[in-house]
C-alpha cells in the first residue's frame, strides 16, 4: 500500500484551496487477528483488514476531518475538497509546497508477520496455558486465552512538504483464570505483549503467566476482605504505574491542557510532585509496547522528561496543541485508525526508577496496604481523581508483608497523591496496556518502580 506521490499532492492542494492553513493525509493498511480459546477449544477467530483515508484541516484553532475508504485519485480529491468547502469560503491560489519522501532508521525489528503463521500453531500455544494452568490445581474450573494481533502499514502527507511511511506491529497475550474452592468462585487475569510480531511466541513464559494467575485466583478464596480508612500504601510496579497514566497522564496532555481543563495547567518549572518522582513519557523504547518511530503526524517519536525530581517539565504536545498553546510538539500524535483524528497521547508512560529498595520501603510501614497487582478503574481526566481496584493485596503490619486480602481499591486525586510518594525503588517495569481518549484506543504502556505513598484512602470493609 503506496499511494503516488502526484496522488497525495493533488489531495491536499485541493485541501487548502479555501483557505485552510494546513492540511495532511493519513493512509492505512492495517491486517488485524484476534483468535480466542475456551477451555482448550477454538472459540473465535476474527481477521480483516482496514483500509481507507482520513483527510485533516486547519482553520486557526479549529479542525476539520474526513474519511474515506476509496483511495482512488478522484474520491481522495473529492473528499478533500468536501471538507475544505465545509469551513472555508475563500480561494487560494496553488501551493508552493512540494512532497517529498523521506527514509528512516526503523528502531523496531519484527519476525515472521501475523498471516504468514499457521492458526492451528497459535491456537496449540494458547492451549499450552490452559494445560498450564489446569496443570496447576484440580480446582481450576475454566480458562480463557486472547490472542490479538495487529500489522499496520502507514502513509503520510502534509502541506509543509512531509511525506513518511512507517509500519507497527502489535502482539499481545490475554489469559483469564477461574477457579472454585470450598463454594468460592475467583478469577485473575493477566497479559502479556509487545511491539513486534513472532517473537511473542518465545518471549512469554506460559507456565510462570499461568501459574501466577492460578495461584492468585486460589489466594482470593482464601482471602478476607481489606481494611478501609487512610493508610500508607506500597504499590506495586509494572501495572501499577496505571494510577499515573490515568489520573496524572491525561491531565498532561494538550488535550486537556489547551482547553484549560487540567489541574497541571500553568505549572510548568513547578513543584507538582515529591522530589523523589520523575515521570517520562518515552516512545523510542525498542520493540516497547507503546513505542513508534514516527507518530500518527509524521514527526519523529522522542523521549520526553514530563516531571524531573518534583518540578514539572513538559505537556504531551500534538501539532494542534502546539498551535493552541505555543508548547514545541513532542511527537505524540496519536489515533487508532485513519477513521480518528490524532490527538495528543501517551506512549510508554511511567514513573522513572528511583533509589530505594523495596525491602526498605516494606520495613518503612508500621501498617498499611501493599498493591501488588493493580486493577481497572475510574478517573475524572479534568481534576484527576480517581478510584482504582487492588486486584491483590496484603497489610503490611510492623514492617512486614502478612495475609492476603481482596476487595480493596485505592480513592485519590493524582496531583495530591504525587505530593505524598515519599520512596521510589529502583525496580522500574512496565506492563501493556489500551488507552482510550479522544482518538480513539491506542497501545501504551505504563510502568513504575514500587512507589511508598505515605497516606491514600483505601476503600474496602470498615
Amino acid at each position: 500500500m503506496i499511494l503516488p506521490e502526484i496522488r497525495l499532492q493533488k489531495t491536499l492542494d485541493a485541501a487548502l484551496s479555501t483557505g485552510a492553513d494546513f492540511a495532511d493525509v493519513f493512509v492505512e493498511e492495517t491486517y488485524s487477528s484476534q483468535l480466542s480459546l475456551l477451555n482448550q477449544k477454538a472459540d473465535k477467530a476474527i481477521v480483516g483488514t482496514l483500509y481507507g483515508a482520513g483527510i485533516r484541516l486547519f482553520f486557526g484553532e479549529e479542525i476539520v476531518y474526513v474519511t474515506t475508504n476509496d483511495l482512488s485519485e478522484e474520491a481522495l480529491i473529492k473528499t478533500a475538497l468536501m471538507a475544505a468547502q465545509a469551513r472555508g469560503n475563500q480561494k487560494r491560489l496553488a501551493s508552493a509546497f512540494q512532497l517529498k519522501a523521506s527514509q528512516f532508521d526503523s528502531i523496531h525489528t519484527y519476525g515472521e508477520k501475523p498471516w504468514e503463521m499457521n492458526r492451528d500453531k497459535k491456537f496449540q500455544w494458547m492451549n499450552a496455558v490452559d494445560q498450564h494452568a489446569r496443570s496447576r490445581s484440580s480446582l481450576v474450573t475454566q480458562v480463557e486465552a486472547n490472542l490479538l494481533e495487529k500489522f499496520q502499514k502507514v502513509q503520510i502527507a502534509n502541506s509543509n512538504g512531509l511525506h513518511k511511511f512507517d509500519q507497527r506491529a502489535y502482539s499481545r497475550l490475554g489469559v483469564q483464570t477461574f477457579v472454585e474452592s470450598e463454594g468460592m468462585k475467583e478469577s485473575s487475569h493477566d497479559n502479556a505483549g509487545h511491539m513486534g510480531t513472532s517473537e511473542l511466541y518465545d518471549k512469554i513464559d506460559l507456565k510462570k503467566l499461568a501459574v501466577e494467575n492460578v495461584d492468585r485466583a486460589l489466594l482470593l478464596t482464601k482471602a478476607k476482605y481489606a481494611p478501609a480508612g487512610e493508610m500508607p500504601v506500597l504499590i506495586s510496579n509494572s501495572f501499577g504505574g496505571v494510577i499515573f497514566h490515568e489520573a496524572c497522564g491525561h491531565g498532561l496532555e494538550t488535550t486537556s491542557v489547551a482547553k484549560n481543563s487540567s489541574v497541571f495547567c500553568g505549572k510548568l518549572g513547578q513543584k507538582v510532585a515529591h522530589e523523589s518522582v520523575t515521570a517520562i513519557d518515552d516512545g523510542t523504547i525498542q520493540n516497547e509496547w507503546g513505542s513508534l518511530n514516527i507518530d500518527d503526524e509524521g514527526m519523529p517519536t522522542q523521549r520526553t522528561t514530563l516531571i524531573e525530581k518534583g518540578i514539572l517539565k513538559s505537556y504531551i504536545v500534538d501539532q494542534m496543541g502546539a498551535k493552541q498553546t505555543g508548547y514545541q510538539a513532542t511527537g505524540s500524535g496519536r489515533k487508532q485508525s485513519y477513521k480518528f483524528a490524532p490527538a495528543s497521547r501517551m506512549r510508554n508512560t511511567f514513573i522513572d526508577r528511583g533509589t530505594d529498595k523495596f525491602e526498605d520501603m516494606v520495613k518503612d510501614v508500621d501498617y498499611g496496604l501493599y498493591a501488588k497487582k493493580m486493577g481497572g478503574g475510574s478517573v475524572n481526566t479534568g481534576t484527576g481523581d480517581y478510584n482504582f481496584s487492588v486486584v491483590e493485596g496484603y497489610i503490611i503490619r510492623n514492617g512486614e508483608i502478612q495475609e492476603a486480602v481482596k476487595g480493596a481499591c485505592l480513592i485519590g486525586r493524582g496531583i495530591e497523591t504525587l505530593g505524598n510518594i515519599t520512596k521510589v525503588s529502583d525496580n522500574l517495569k512496565l506492563a501493556t496496556g489500551m488507552c482510550g481518549s479522544v482518538s480513539g484506543s491506542i497501545p501504551a504502556a505504563v510502568g513504575q518502580p514500587e512507589i511508598l505513598v505515605s497516606k491514600m484512602t483505601v476503600g474496602g470493609r470498615a
